[in-house]
């Protein structure tokens, strides 16, 4: 059976794996459901059409599930799903979708979440982001696996940000961010390529190499980005990570591209 504290408020209609753990003072809603090896320290609040992976663990005064930030929404019964074996720690908040954008808040696996973190409604997160102090995702933003938004960043609703991305801390970003790319300032610019997360990742000296390459000439100051495109695409054609880029770049979207300060890059 669950492991639940005296001073815990736990819906009887909530779904608790037996492994489950609730701490002193957390309250769950009835339309919860925890997995197995679920953990909530303490002062928890877990509410809404919210489910939670196995082996997650939410420190005190998280907030998860609640209404969206929207004044749109209406009570529809939009949902929150969260992924396995996440960490989320103190005062993050996280909120369910809604039906302008497709009724559903998804988060992935072995994701960090550090403290006051926020993660808007309708937002779709990969595996293994990370999300520093106080960073910040606004709603309908969808984020690429083994992306990290520094600290006190904050993106514009809508963006895309592309698998192993890196944000630097306290930028701001309105605009889409490549995989692998690395944008930091107030109204963040692409400044290079996350070389350090590339190697981190295990990511070749080839692959990297070839990266560089194909990230110079994407972002030279000559021609258009559509004839760049072109000439990259032909000549990169048969390695898979610079053809992730392509595609993203290519790929329908309501936001503008994060482009480089020319003279600022680093790559």
């Amino acid at each position: 059976m669950p492991n639940i504290h005296s001073t815990a408020v736990v819906d009887p209609k909530a779904r608790l794996a037996d492994s489950v753990s609730v701490g002193p003072f957390c309250v769950v809603g009835p339309d919860v459901e925890l997995g197995e090896g679920v953990e909530l320290v303490s002062h928890v609040v877990v509410a809404g059409r919210t489910t939670v992976g196995d082996n997650t663990r939410i420190f005190p005064f998280a907030s998860i599930g609640h209404q969206p930030q929207d004044l749109k929404y209406k009570g529809e019964p939009s949902t929150l799903v969260i992924g396995r074996n996440n960490q989320i720690r103190e005062h993050v908040t996280m909120n369910p979708g809604t039906e302008g954008g497709g009724m559903v808040t998804k988060v992935g696996d072995n994701c960090l979440f550090m403290a006051s973190a926020h993660v808007a409604h309708d937002c779709i997160l990969g595996d293994s982001v990370i999300m520093a102090n106080n960073a910040t995702l606004a709603g309908h933003v969808t984020v690429g696996d083994f992306a990290f938004c520094g600290g006190l960043s904050a993106v514009h609703q809508f963006v895309r940000i592309g698998k192993h991305a890196m944000i630097g801390g306290m930028s701001g970003v309105e605009a889409d961010i490549i995989p692998f790319g690395m944008v930091i300032g107030n109204r963040a610019h692409l400044n290079g390529l996350n070389i350090v997360g590339l190697k981190r990742r295990g990511f070749s000296r080839d692959d990297i190499h070839t990266l560089r390459n194909a990230y110079r000439l994407m972002f030279a100051p000559e021609g258009t980005l559509q004839e760049r495109l072109s000439d990259v695409e032909e000549q990169f054609q048969a390695n898979p990570v610079v053809m992730e880029i392509i595609e993203f770049i290519r790929a329908e979207t309501s936001r503008r591209l994060c482009t480089p300060h020319f003279g600022s890059d680093e790559s």
